[in-house]
């Protein structure tokens, strides 16, 4: 089997994400499964943003033609980061709970897009092969390591 580069490690959390703040979207009311998905989102969202920062977006900053894409992509990460913190203040019993939710899954879900369909290409003609496969390895120990420390 040949190594996974940087795209597709990348990948496999997007889904993941989509598939968290899809069931979580569609929970009602302050039940056991809303917040055991709320945590599950908030986890993995956390554990992909370091180790994406780390190592997929700091080494495309070293790069003139990455900069501007990774300024963008990391103040997504903040704005991803300020509504999951609104979400765990806010009461999971209450009305405002779900739209606050469902803000984050379209938020996700358009941050995801964009490096799926824009971030990726660039970043494609931006590292070589090795990098886009030693990148690969050392997201996914960031990446395991980070999951570990929340679980």
């Amino acid at each position: 089997m040949s190594q996974q580069n940087i795209f597709e490690a990348l990948r496999e959390s997007h889904e993941l994400q989509r598939d968290l703040y899809r069931r979580l979207t569609e929970t009602s009311g302050d039940n056991p499964e809303r917040q055991e998905l709320f945590t599950q989102l908030k986890t993995e969202l956390a554990a992909h943003e370091l180790a994406e920062d780390r190592n997929f977006y700091a080494p495309l900053m070293q790069l003139d033609a990455g900069m501007d894409l990774s300024r963008h992509a990391i103040s997504e990460h903040h704005q991803i980061d300020e509504l999951v913190e609104s979400l765990e203040k806010a009461d999971p019993a209450t009305p405002a709970w779900l739209p606050l939710a469902k803000k984050l899954a379209e938020k996700v879900e358009h941050h995801l897009q964009e490096e799926e369909h824009r971030f990726f290409q660039m970043a494609g003609k931006l590292l070589t092969e090795k990098q886009k496969t030693s990148l690969a390895g050392d997201y996914l120990t960031d990446y395991d390591e980070a999951k570990a420390a929340t679980a």
